[in-house]
């Protein structure tokens, strides 16, 4: 069978509820492509193809959590000219699938999963009896979690070691929190998981429970800095940052606040941060943007909502946003409004 590279079309990200059946190749094919991003799909019986997803999207970062089955045997290639727009990290409760990377082959059951990175040319054979846990996680959302804990931005692209315990120590902690929160969102009185304010702690605590569990490039970089405290003056100068994010704040607001010399206060800013005390305002202020799009509901719009958070300039606003997060701020309002509209 040809192998066909999907289009990304909008209904998963848009659906905080999802229960979807296909049973053609090119259905089920477009369907993971908007959660995952592009790549091909061979069914080698495609008449016996029963595509079923069900699941929820956590709205803050619009994680992907569910179950996954395709009913015949089935084969998913990525290539590194389209490469994917999260990771996908997955763990079979019934049969087993099996992931071809940089020359070596992981079967994966239900004491392992596996993570599917991006960059990376890949193919992962799923057999037809293998349902299981899927968890896809959008790369601005593991990147910006990842630099939060380092305190500095990320310099290369976070790399998973494909196979993950599910059965022993704290792999297995996190697949437990999976299954949690699956068995909490599909629960009738699962109201408190529709909140943005209740669901974006717990769905950062689970892409950091993912990074520091799981075998990474920065492992060794975040064991050495989980001993690190922030200096009283620094928490000062960060606490007040967050409170007063809104306000037309200056470098002497934040120095006087923390109560240091300005050589001091940059030079800590840049230690633990990797970012001069300015910068760190306007990343977060940008944060405050994106959680404040999400969580539109057709009252306001880009322009306002950056003016509110101090960006005068929207040009150079957009510029920002879009490095920061990997799309403009028009896409992610539209892409919950129409959520919010469906």
């Amino acid at each position: 069978m040809p192998r066909h590279i999907a289009p990304s079309p909008v209904e998963p990200a848009d659906t905080p509820d999802i229960h979807v059946v296909r049973h053609d190749p090119d259905g089920a094919r477009s369907w993971m492509a908007a959660i995952c991003g592009p790549h091909w799909l061979k069914v080698g019986s495609p008449s016996r193809l029963q595509f079923q997803h069900s699941g929820n999207v956590l709205k803050s970062m619009s994680t992907t959590m569910g179950f996954i089955e395709y009913g015949t045997d089935v084969t998913v290639g990525i290539d590194t000219e389209t490469p994917l727009n999260c990771y996908s990290v997955s763990l079979p409760v019934a049969g087993q699938q099996e992931l071809s990377a940089h020359g070596n082959l992981l079967l994966s059951d239900h004491d392992t999963g596996l993570i599917v990175s991006p960059d990376a040319r890949q193919e992962l054979t799923i057999a037809g009896n293998c349902r299981k846990l899927l968890v896809a996680i959008p790369r601005p959302a593991m990147r910006q979690v990842l630099e939060e804990l380092l305190h500095h931005p990320a310099d290369k692209p976070l790399v998973f070691e494909p196979g993950m315990d599910a059965a022993n120590g704290r792999q297995a902690s996190w697949w437990r929190m999976v299954r949690h929160m699956i068995s909490e969102m599909e629960s009738p009185a699962a109201d408190l998981y529709g909140n943005t304010f209740f669901s974006s702690d717990l769905e950062k605590a689970l892409i950091k429970g993912l990074i520091l569990s799981q075998p990474n490039n920065y492992s060794a970089e975040l064991d050495q800095a989980a001993g690190v405290k922030l200096p009283h003056y620094l928490l000062r100068a960060k606490d007040f940052i967050h409170a007063n994010a809104r306000e037309d704040l200056a470098l002497e607001d934040i120095e006087a606040v923390a109560g240091v010399s300005r050589y001091k206060l940059f030079e800590s800013f840049r230690q633990y941060f990797g970012m001069s005390p300015m910068a760190y305002l306007k990343k977060f202020r940008l944060e405050q943007v994106r959680r404040a799009l999400i969580s539109d509901r057709g009252t306001g719009n880009v322009s306002s909502i950056a003016m509110d958070w101090g960006f005068t300039h929207l040009g150079r606003f957009s510029i920002e946003y879009r490095k920061l997060f990997g799309e403009a701020p028009s896409q992610t309002l539209g892409r919950h409004q129409a959520k919010a509209a469906g």
